[in-house]
């Protein structure tokens, strides 16, 4: 029994462990693939991040970090390099991890 008090314990305090932030930046002016590998690369250059995806079809930024992103000061960056920050939108990432299914 001690086994399986074990993994419940490790499975419950998981989601401590994998806390994250998804924060997706809604942008204007990307237009190519080109433009979302700039994206990709100021976001990637100036902030820890785990991932960071961008589509031109969607218009928009998706950044899966440990802390928040510093919005004001990137709004700025991104201005600097032909976009604008339209809006954002920042919500708690759980990472899916293998003791997902089921939930």
């Amino acid at each position: 029994m001690q086994g399986i008090f074990r993994m419940d314990f490790v499975i419950a305090n998981q989601k401590k462990v994998n806390a994250m932030i998804k924060t997706t930046l809604k942008i204007d002016g990307m237009m190519c693939g080109m433009c979302e590998s700039h994206m990709n690369d100021l976001i990637r250059k100036n902030f820890q991040v785990k991932k960071v995806t961008s589509s031109a079809k969607e218009g928009e930024t998706v950044i899966i970090s440990d802390n928040e992103i510093d919005i004001p000061w990137a709004k700025k960056e991104i201005k600097e390099i032909g976009y604008e920050l339209v809006s954002y939108k920042s919500e708690p990432y759980e990472k899916k991890g293998f003791f997902h299914f089921g939930k």
